[in-house]
């Protein structure tokens, strides 16, 4: 929870702007990538043409804006899969000093050969 600051202004879901996740070279390739598909698409015409427009559009804001809901979708996926595998890890590494444990205490332990359950012990 964000401390509250009275002179921080109070973001709306209408006024939020996104973190930017796309720089550089991969910024350039989507506005580079959106004019041209946008423009292939107003040649071509038809049905093609205008997925061939929507796409360039899409890439294209994409460029513009420095975000990507798709990219920060995969990014949250891959921080949640990261934080799985942390936590198998730690359960393996548990499992391994319990077993360790379990073989040191077992590992001094005398058998008698006394079978409690056909000769229980009289008096209890």
């Amino acid at each position: 929870m964000r401390d509250n600051n009275p002179f921080e202004p109070i973001e709306t879901p209408f006024q939020s702007h996104p973190p930017q996740n796309v720089h550089g070279w991969e910024r350039i390739g989507s506005l580079a990538g959106g004019v041209l598909m946008m423009g292939k698409g107003l040649r071509r015409g038809g049905v093609i043409g205008l997925a061939q427009l929507a796409v360039g559009g899409l890439a294209l804001a994409r460029g513009i804006t420095g975000h990507c809901s798709a990219k920060t979708l995969l990014e949250k996926n891959r921080q949640n899969l990261s934080a799985a595998r942390a936590r198998i890890e730690q359960a393996g590494d548990e499992l391994s000093r319990m077993k360790a444990n379990a073989e040191a205490a077992t590992g001094t332990a005398t058998v008698t050969g006394n079978d409690s359950l056909n000769s229980p012990k009289v008096g209890l």
